[in-house]
């Protein structure tokens, strides 16, 4: 079964397309920080299309941050797709390294990537043809501005379209699209892959502008922050069900 296959079942069988973000601000990888994270997963993955562990946090902690990391893999249920939010972008050699540690020793089902180094880059990655890789193409901080939406010198196009064509080298290949910059000129020019659609919540990105596209690829639209640390009165389950349905509601409308 390819990633893409594989969510598209998991979203069919949940009726989801949350992607709970493990963005864990913890100080320590002990035991404590291991079982929290556990909780987060158990009580979510009901609603859960996919979780996504953001590789930074577990780094930040040490060695033991790394083997919590794979941990925190082997726990997820296997019917429940792993995207690796690590954003590498590196000589080819350097990303066949990446690729083994992402695929071959955590065993996650897709990965970000950042494909600013050109096409070549993302080809390791891509000789794993039933896992997942999504494109950095407009990212939901300011700095978007800086590069990806730049227009080209013939005025035409922006730098992000160049990324969006990276995606017809397989169907592997997606978009991560912030939503906070998911203007409906932009989700125009962005072509019917699966998206990674970060920005909800804490960042305060707006669902109604995924409205002005209706697509049929799979899109997981993700939550941190305003899962894992707000309105700590709630459970993680009842957050996770709230998103699920504001999600729902709003792709469905």
């Amino acid at each position: 079964m390819t990633y893409r296959q594989k969510l598209s079942a998991r979203i069919a069988a949940t009726g989801s397309n949350l992607c709970v973000g493990l963005d864990v601000r913890a100080t320590d990888a002990g035991p404590a920080t291991r079982d929290w994270i556990l909780q987060v997963i158990e009580e979510t993955a009901p609603h859960a299309a996919a979780f996504k562990p953001n590789a930074a946090y577990f780094e930040a902690l040490g060695w033991q941050g790394a083997r919590l990391l794979e941990e925190i893999c082997q726990a997820i249920p296997k019917d429940i797709p792993i995207v690796l939010d690590v954003k590498r972008g590196d000589i080819g050699e350097t990303q066949s390294y990446y690729a083994k540690a992402c695929f071959d020793q955590l065993g996650v089902d897709a990965v970000t990537l950042n494909p600013f180094m050109g096409r070549d880059t993302i080809e390791p990655f891509l000789a794993y043809a039933d896992k997942g890789l999504y494109l950095l193409a407009v990212t939901s901080n300011p700095g978007a501005a800086d590069i990806e939406l730049q227009h080209l010198a013939n005025g035409n196009r922006q730098v992000f379209e160049i990324v969006a064509d990276m995606t017809q080298a397989s169907d592997q290949v997606g978009l991560v699209l912030g939503l906070t910059n998911a203007a409906a000129d932009i989700l125009s020019r962005i072509p019917d892959v699966p998206l990674l659609i970060p920005g909800l919540g804490a960042q305060g990105g707006d669902l109604d502008a995924l409205r002005a596209s209706p697509r049929h690829a799979p899109q997981l639209i993700n939550v941190s922050r305003g899962l894992l640390y707000a309105d700590p009165h709630l459970s993680f389950a009842e957050k996770a069900a709230t998103w699920k349905t504001r999600i729902a509601t709003s792709l469905n409308s």
